[in-house]
């Protein structure tokens, strides 16, 4: 077995999915295929949610008339007879908005997958591939954290292989073909009482692993729009290079300090079980891309990991006292209360400075925050990791920027700057 994953980008079009197809029909092997929702529909439901949350119903009607046009066009361009309006029902805007924002956000926004999977799904049997379709709200079992799912592993393999372990054992059961397919979705899970999760934000890759971890699978391959792992954002920096090959904890620093690529939380389940990981492009799916695996080999080119969207947040005693290590536990606590997204954390005697991600948690923790503390803040904010670092370089980096922080390690830099 081996599990293919393509994100909303290869997906966004009828071409994209015909290549998905081909992409496919390339290999013999068994398959599970982990699909995104298509193109940026996630961020069109996301206005639906958002103006469902604000009582503003017509606004997220034409939200969500929009989400069905874009795939009633993907339907018909494939030559299929699915209905967009049934993939995403008026029931949407007549659904109960509750006190709870992020599980009113999960049973919306987790709609783009299962309708770009069954799109998928139905082309793939249109075109004569024996392929079965999941619903990983029944076998991706969660916690009720809703927005950022933590997986009962356990629970979920269970599950799964009550779905895919017998046909993989037993070729008896294979009545449909030679091997065996199987179109999951990306992002999404449940709890035991049929609730839908979702895993956070580009929670696909984290998908993939899952399931490769819990069905010991041969290999993962991400399919993307880039040749590979870059050393810097193409749409940033000219020149990138192509990273061939790095190790699971290179890869893992790489994500924590904001590549796009990988999910952060992607590469723990494959490194359990020594499980390699792909990045092709889907454009060129006979080239090489990048393997993440168990290797002692170095990166030796800087890399440039841009993280957008940050706030920094300084806090002062306000008895002037030093910051000892139980106000760390207690900002600590808030923090994780919150769901803050922690980028960069930085300390002296009498403060605490910490890069967060500009969310819509942050306003309640600060305003915890400075029943305790002084608290300040800037936002508009990037953080800049630069990964084999120079004097050069950095000063490269540095020139006209406004830069708030800067932190120091032997290879790293990270900058804190004004977007």
């Amino acid at each position: 077995m081996k599990v293919y994953k393509f994100g909303g980008a290869s997906v966004k079009d009828a071409a994209g999915i015909e290549n998905l197809k081909c992409i496919l029909s390339m290999t013999k092997d068994n398959l599970m295929v982990v699909i995104s929702a298509m193109g940026k529909t996630t961020n069109g439901l996301e206005t639906v949610v958002n103006q469902l949350w604000e009582h503003n119903n017509p606004a997220a009607q034409t939200a969500l008339q929009t989400i069905r046009d874009y795939h009633q066009t993907i339907i018909r361009d494939l030559g299929l007879t699915l209905s967009a309006k049934e993939l995403f029902p008026d029931t949407i805007l007549q659904m109960p908005v509750g006190t709870n924002y992020d599980r009113f956000y999960d049973q919306i926004v987790s709609l783009g997958e299962l309708a770009s999977t069954r799109i998928i799904h139905a082309y793939l049997v249109a075109q004569g591939m024996d392929a079965e379709w999941l619903d990983m709200t029944h076998i991706l079992r969660t916690d009720s954290t809703f927005r950022e799912a933590g997986v009962d592993i356990p629970a979920s393999q269970e599950a799964l292989s009550r779905k895919v372990g017998k046909s993989l054992e037993d070729a008896s059961l294979r009545v449909r073909g030679e091997r065996l397919v199987y179109i999951a979705q990306g992002f999404i899970g449940g709890t035991e009482d049929g609730q839908r999760t979702t895993l956070g934000r580009e929670g696909s890759d984290y998908t993939a692993a899952l399931v490769a971890n819990m069905l010991d699978a041969e290999s993962v391959t991400i399919w993307k729009d880039v040749p590979g792992i870059l050393n810097a954002d193409p749409r940033l920096v000219e020149n990138t290079v192509l990273i061939d090959e790095l190790s699971y904890i290179e890869a893992v620093e790489l994500a924590y300090s904001g590549a796009q690529v990988i999910h952060p939380k992607t590469i723990r389940p494959l490194e359990n079980k020594r499980i390699p990981l792909y990045v092709k492009p889907f454009g060129d799916p006979t080239a090489a891309g990048s393997i993440i695996h168990a290797t002692d080999k170095k990166i030796d080119v800087p890399v440039y990991i841009w993280r957008k969207n940050q706030l920094l947040i300084t806090l002062r005693a306000k008895d002037f006292s030093f910051m000892l290590e139980e106000s760390l536990s207690h900002i600590f606590d808030i923090i994780h209360r919150h769901r803050l997204k922690v980028s960069l954390i930085q300390s002296s005697a009498v403060t605490i400075s910490v890069c967060v991600d500009n969310t819509r948690y942050v306003q309640d923790a600060m305003n915890e925050l400075q029943s305790a503390y002084r608290v300040t803040y800037n936002e508009g904010l990037n953080l800049l990791t630069i990964r084999g670092t120079s004097p050069d370089i950095l000063r490269q980096e540095q020139e006209g920027r406004e830069v708030l922080l800067t932190q120091l390690t032997r290879r790293t830099a990270r900058l804190v700057v004004k977007r």
